[in-house]
């Protein structure tokens, strides 16, 4: 029911779980015009919604996006964080809170089972663009890439644009995704790409020339700027000291970033993956821009993230993978680090869906 008097169309995807098992609805994405809630494995979908107006649908009450004005130009899409050839899923050094996942002998592997439910989603979204910033492989091996071009290429083609995580760099460097910076224009924004991953760490970097090319491009850029890379940004907080320099790009190099960030009004916001969660920080010197994590696409909650781009400003849409398969994996994983990691990887809904500028 939507008290507004609009009457979106509602879907609903896969079987509602057993009796006494259900969970109540949880609100995933809002956008500007719909809305997606979970109810286990069920899919509930609201669309044709009223922009920036109070909804209420299955007892949950949210607000839909406001839409920016002006005349829609682009969408891009991003996934992050896919690990093609991981063949385990929650085992972190240091911390044995179990339990470890795994595909079963005879399955299609977990990394393929969500990847390839992304970009058939992603594909149907028809994006101008699509980053896959980092981590495309679980430890950097050719076959591994080949895997996730094999997934990702078809449905996207030359549309398809990438970068390196740690884990596609572990030792001698890898032979794909080898550009320091890129910039590609879509319409209404420019995508500026950089290459964080720094041989042998787990951690990121930024290199000074790649900060003299964003400041160059911020200084000259006449659209929002909208920059995308693995490992983000360092803030001195407990949640950065838990993963150590290994959460995000090094303090000093973070610290340049933010500088160009507040020096350069065009830079709309910096959209990163790596600690598979989703998050939004700001910092004072660059004011309201945010700093972006989006969560992983490999497990819970099976993540990829939106951009619409208006005339007028950008909406950040995060969306989890929806196929019946990928919801049965994701799920399961909601068991991991003892049950924690749900609360940690979703992250709060303004963290997820929210107007960048």
């Amino acid at each position: 029911m939507v008290p507004t008097g609009s009457s979106p169309s509602r879907t609903f995807v896969g079987p509602p779980g057993p009796v006494g098992e259900r969970v109540p609805l949880e609100l995933i994405t809002i956008s500007d015009d719909s809305a997606v809630l979970f109810d286990g494995a069920a899919v509930v979908r609201a669309e044709g919604l009223e922009p920036g107006v109070e909804h209420r649908i299955g007892g949950v009450t949210f607000a839909t996006l406001a839409r920016p004005p002006g005349e829609r130009l682009a969408t891009v899409a991003t996934v992050n964080d896919v690990h093609f050839g991981e063949l385990e899923c929650g085992r972190f050094i240091g911390l044995d809170l179990g339990p470890v996942l795994s595909s079963e002998p005879g399955e299609v592997p977990y990394p393929e089972v969500m990847s390839s439910a992304a970009a058939a989603e992603i594909a149907a979204a028809a994006p101008d663009a699509v980053v896959a910033k980092g981590d495309l492989t679980s430890v950097g091996l050719a076959e591994e890439y080949a895997a996730f071009e094999a997934c990702y290429r078809p449905a996207l083609g030359d549309r398809l644009l990438v970068t390196h995580g740690n884990h596609d760099v572990p030792l001698a460097g890898a032979a794909f995704a080898c550009e320091a910076v890129q910039e590609v224009a879509v319409a209404g924004a420019v995508l500026a790409i950089v290459d964080t991953a720094e041989e042998g760490s787990a951690g990121g970097r930024l290199l000074t020339d790649q900060l003299e090319w964003l400041d160059e491009l911020g200084a000259r850029a006449t659209e929002p700027v909208l920059v995308f890379g693995h490992h983000p940004c360092w803030q001195d907080s407990a949640d950065d000291w838990v993963g150590g320099v290994g959460a995000a790009i090094n303090p000093a190099d973070s610290a340049g970033l933010v500088e160009v960030v507040a020096r350069r009004p065009a830079i709309a916001g910096y959209f990163a993956g790596h600690t598979h969660r989703n998050r939004v920080r700001r910092f004072p010197a660059s004011g309201a821009v945010p700093f972006v994590e989006v969560a992983c696409t490999k497990d819970f909650p099976g993540s990829w993230a939106e951009y619409k781009i208006f005339d007028g400003g950008v909406l950040q849409v995060h969306h989890r993978i929806s196929s019946p398969a990928a919801l049965e994996w994701s799920e399961k994983c909601r068991a991991l680090f003892a049950g924690l990691y749900p609360r940690y990887a979703l992250g709060r809904l303004q963290d997820r869906c929210f107007r960048v500028r």
